[in-house]
């Protein structure tokens, strides 16, 4: 696997000047030309990077899928993220802007801790935000800035970076949001994929299933983990994780309070290797143990 280990390697492979900065740099697409290079058809990177697509045809490969680029959109990735990109359907009257900021950057500052609060660095390439003409224009201001800083190098110049870095990215969890509720049709259509999918995945009595986990559910339905927590999150107020607890627990009560089933058994037939690490989560959401939930019902 190719790595790209600088800012100043990669601008060499746009065919760009050497950076005003060694960690950070902001690109204009349209003054950049890819080489012809064995690194595009595989690779990963050692710095972030946001990209902002306008009028940008071309595929790029994230995983195992491949997926068109769009315009308008924002895209993010974080370092050490495999990446795949096919030179032969990019188009050279594409344009937009690249914001690269090396991991080191982040080094000594509190972004570093908190840029993995940023759910977006995780999602895949077909969960771009699309961005309206205000939000792009705001964010193009943003990106200016940083570009202009970077011509000063001084003890401020880290702080002044960063400090526009992370105003982008609460501007891109904004958008993000403002996406997750303007974007019914598909939303919804995800919301009825994903409860069809907790009901199946209950209702199914095999034993060997095992417990169901955010991953799992998000590779079925075609989506990252922290795309589909973040949906869900906003439309509904709780992520993955807490609706798969939900589920499990009504489906638990269900089962206490209709069958002799033991508790032991219950917590195979819902996909626990343990009945003790089920009986700790029923108590934790409930405030009951399930014999105590079962005696209820007596």
């Amino acid at each position: 696997m190719n790595t790209i280990k600088s800012i100043s390697a990669f601008h060499k492979l746009l065919s760009l000047p050497e950076p005003k900065h060694p960690l950070v740099s902001v690109i204009n697409l349209s003054e950049s030309i890819f080489l012809e290079s064995d690194v595009w058809k595989g690779f990963v990177s050692r710095y972030y990077c946001v990209a902002l697509k306008r009028n940008a045809t071309g595929k790029i490969r994230y995983g195992q899928q491949h997926y068109d680029y769009d315009k308008g959109v924002l895209s993010f990735t974080a370092p050490n993220q495999v990446q795949h990109l096919d030179l032969a359907t990019m188009d050279c009257d594409s344009s937009g802007y690249l914001l690269i900021f090396h991991e080191d950057f982040l080094l000594k500052h509190a972004l570093a801790n908190e840029i993995s609060s940023f759910g977006f660095f995780s999602y895949a390439v077909n969960e771009a935000l699309h961005l309206s003409e205000d939000e792009e224009n705001n964010l193009i201001e943003i990106l200016n800035k940083i570009d202009k800083e970077c011509q000063h190098i001084d003890k401020h110049t880290q702080e002044i970076i960063l400090s526009q870095i992370e105003l982008l990215l609460q501007y891109s969890n904004r958008f993000y949001e403002r996406q997750f509720i303007t974007r019914k049709n598909n939303n919804h259509q995800l919301l009825i994929k994903f409860e069809t999918y907790l009901n199946d995945y209950f209702n199914n009595e095999s034993s060997e299933k095992g417990l169901l986990t955010v991953h799992q559910i998000a590779e079925a339905m075609n989506l990252s983990p922290n795309y589909l927590s973040d949906l869900l999150r906003i439309q509904t107020g709780q992520n993955t994780q807490q609706h798969i607890h939900e589920k499990l627990i009504s489906k638990a009560k269900e089962k206490l309070s209709t069958t002799e089933l033991s508790v032991s058994e219950i917590a195979y037939e819902l996909g626990f290797e343990h009945s003790q690490s089920f009986s700790t989560l029923f108590k934790k959401k409930t405030k009951m143990s399930p014999l105590e939930f079962r005696q209820s019902f007596n």
